[in-house]
């Protein structure tokens, strides 16, 4: 096995047209520890220098960190550095365990899971992420189109395939047609969406049907097209989602690029979709309104003078 080995920095800038006098903020930049991914370093800087810091391990198991600046300012630069190494090997589809979806679904609707090694408490972690949530909607227009997907008997490693094959296939990827509050019905309307789109329609449409699905937030290592160079902080977060399966666990797979999730990605936390799992969010206090976001992202192989 090779093991990847990355910089990556995440920039995000917020400037204000009057002073802030306070801005208090939550951070989920620090990626995760998995038997795959290594955090060799992390850091994160806060500008203007925050009065109060402190990291925190949240629900689902990811490090976050909270921080509060007093001081008045119209800038704010949220940083995070790290440096991970990546071990993470894609499985190959056949390997995967012959298991029909429904029979998944009556073995987590009943809690007949023991066979599979799940304890209660793993029984309430899959329960979980079979219900709605905040940006995952269980509806008509969700079960219609994952309709194809779910003929009778079939393997739900197949199906979990299939669907990310028709997202891929069937919505076109098109920056800045939807925002975080684009409803599964909505995107299907449209017919385009960015990954966070994909990601949360193909967990809708595995709920729908019973099935464990949870969202996945990271990066994905892009590479120019031959002869052209890396640009530096044009990088972007990037989402997928995570299929339960007995027998294996949880499967990474990334409808955007119709993949399964290798050494290629960095994980950076996962919840029930994009709510519980935001790089940042906050509050501020000022007389002013609106404000300007700019955010630059580099994953790239360490030592490649990532963006600073």
């Amino acid at each position: 096995m090779t093991t990847r080995v990355y910089d990556l920095v995440h920039r995000t800038t917020y400037t204000y047209p009057q002073d802030v006098t306070d801005s208090y903020g939550r951070t989920t930049l620090t990626p995760r520890e998995l038997p795959d991914q290594h955090r060799v370093s992390t850091a994160l800087d806060v500008d203007p220098a925050p009065a109060d810091m402190a990291e925190h391990i949240d629900y689902f198991g990811n490090r976050t960190t909270f921080f509060s600046v007093t001081a008045p300012h119209r800038r704010l630069v949220v940083t995070a550095r790290s440096r991970l190494e990546v071990a993470r090997v894609a499985p190959d589809p056949a390997t995967l365990p012959d298991v029909a979806w429904e029979q998944v679904a009556a073995a987590v609707r009943d809690g007949d899971l023991q066979a599979a090694g799940v304890d209660a408490a793993g029984l309430v972690t899959l329960r979980e992420m079979v219900l709605p949530s905040t940006h995952v909607e269980l509806d008509a227009a969700v079960r219609a189109f994952a309709a194809p997907s779910f003929a009778p008997g079939r393997p739900l490693r197949d199906v979990v395939l299939d669907l990310s094959s028709r997202i891929r296939h069937e919505l076109t990827y098109r920056t800045g047609s939807t925002t975080v509050h684009t409803t599964q019905a909505q995107l299907l309307a449209q017919g385009a969406g960015v990954c966070q789109d994909f990601a949360h329609l193909a967990i809708a449409a595995l709920r729908t049907h019973g099935l464990p699905a949870r969202y996945a937030s990271g990066y994905l290592e892009t590479r120019p097209r031959p002869g052209r160079p890396k640009l530096r902080g044009t990088d972007a977060s990037h989402a997928w989602l995570s299929a339960w399966l007995p027998g294996h666990g949880w499967l990474d797979v990334d409808p955007t690029n119709d993949a399964l999730v290798d050494s290629g990605y960095v994980v950076l936390g996962w919840g029930r979709d994009y709510h519980d799992v935001p790089p940042l969010r906050g509050v501020i206090f000022t007389e002013g309104a609106g404000s300007t976001l700019t955010v630059a992202v580099d994953l790239v192989p360490a030592g490649s003078d990532p963006y600073v």
